[in-house]
């Protein structure tokens, strides 16, 4: 099932969905949709991943100090790879 809204748009956000439906041979609405579902996904993702982190927290699972230097070391030789 789907439903219909209405959403309200400056005239420059207006003329970039309208730029970027025209060149991708796209509705307003097909480019809407797929943004929202994409911004509802990740930031559901995002949200459930910070409740995991904070209940680890809670029951007192952190990392220890060898694995923290672990994870930034491995940063690190990416940053110095690029």
């Amino acid at each position: 099932m789907t439903a219909a809204f209405t959403i309200r748009l400056d005239d420059e956000m207006l003329a970039k969905l309208d730029a970027l439906a025209a060149d991708t041979d796209r509705s307003r609405s097909w480019i809407a949709a797929k943004a929202i579902e994409s911004y509802v996904e990740l930031n559901a993702w995002q949200i459930e991943q910070i409740k995991a982190g904070l209940a680890e927290a809670d029951r007192g699972e952190f990392v220890t100090e060898a694995e923290l230097d672990e994870i930034e070391a491995e940063i690190q030789a990416k940053i110095h790879r690029q």
